[in-house]
């Protein structure tokens, strides 16, 4: 018979479990509702949603827009992230602490002021909403959090490595790019998808800085101002199922690899 700890402790993760996960699952369950309408009782299964997913050029095309600019913010979100982890942290110029503590001050400033800010800038200089401006406020967004964990990975146990590098010929791009952000594989990957997650959900400043070309979130909105449709339910089970590809793919082809490198003598 299990303790009274053990069987406290199952019951306390399966509600925590439950709590995480229980919307996922009905969401996943009623993007296959026969039925007009997502609510009990079900009436199904039926695939008719996904096909009107696929067929709706509009969400289609919002789809393929927020994939672009999460990846492209995301990749510029790390590159300037690293370079600037790796000059404060390898250089230590004068007020390198206050440099750091501006560069993660915006992870502490709300996802509105950003856009506000960022559509009243764009606004005095005469750009125009587009999914460049969306792009360049997730790079904004996005940018502090690289920082951040970029940073924190470059530890003292690297500067060794770098230093052997020096002294057989190369130069600092060749330090940078050869041996310094290999070692920062799995910390840039790290970076990189969780800007990309943030990226793909984010609605605020992708509402106040696109006009005609929208990213998925707005569309979605878009959609519930006319009340619940299954299609919304569709369309989230393929984002997670996307998002569950990119976590399996992350582990297998980044994190085991680098567990591996580690625990070898």
């Amino acid at each position: 018979m299990p303790r009274p700890s053990t069987a406290l402790s199952a019951l306390y993760a399966a509600a925590l479990y439950g709590f995480i996960y229980l919307p996922v699952v009905v969401l996943v369950l009623f993007s296959f509702q026969g039925g007009r309408f997502p609510i009990p009782p079900f009436n199904g299964p039926s695939l008719q949603w996904y096909g009107q997913v696929f067929a709706d050029g509009k969400l289609t095309s919002a789809l393929l827009n927020s994939l672009v600019v999460a990846l492209v913010s995301s990749a510029v979100a790390c590159l300037l992230g690293f370079l600037a982890a790796y000059g404060l942290a390898r250089f230590r110029p004068r007020g390198s602490g206050l440099a750091r503590a501006m560069l993660t001050a915006p992870l502490t400033v709300s996802t509105l002021i950003i856009g506000l800010g960022l559509l009243i800038s764009f606004n005095m200089i005469g750009v125009s909403r587009s999914l460049l401006t969306v792009g360049i406020g997730h790079v904004v967004l996005n940018l502090p959090l690289c920082f951040a964990i970029l940073y924190a990975q470059m530890g003292e146990h690297q500067v060794n490595v770098e230093r052997a590098a020096r002294d057989l010929g190369a130069n600092d791009f060749q330090v940078m790019a050869l041996v310094t952000a290999p070692m920062l594989a799995p910390g840039i990957a790290a970076a990189f998808f969780l800007s990309v997650t943030f990226s793909w959900d984010e609605f605020l400043i992708a509402f106040l800085l696109s006009r005609f070309d929208v990213t998925l979130p707005v569309e979605i909105w878009s959609l519930l101002r006319s009340g619940l449709n299954p299609k919304t339910n569709a369309v989230g089970s393929i984002v997670f199922l996307g998002s569950i590809v990119l976590v399996l793919a992350l582990e297998l082809l980044v994190f085991r690899k680098a567990a591996a490198r580690s625990a070898r003598p």
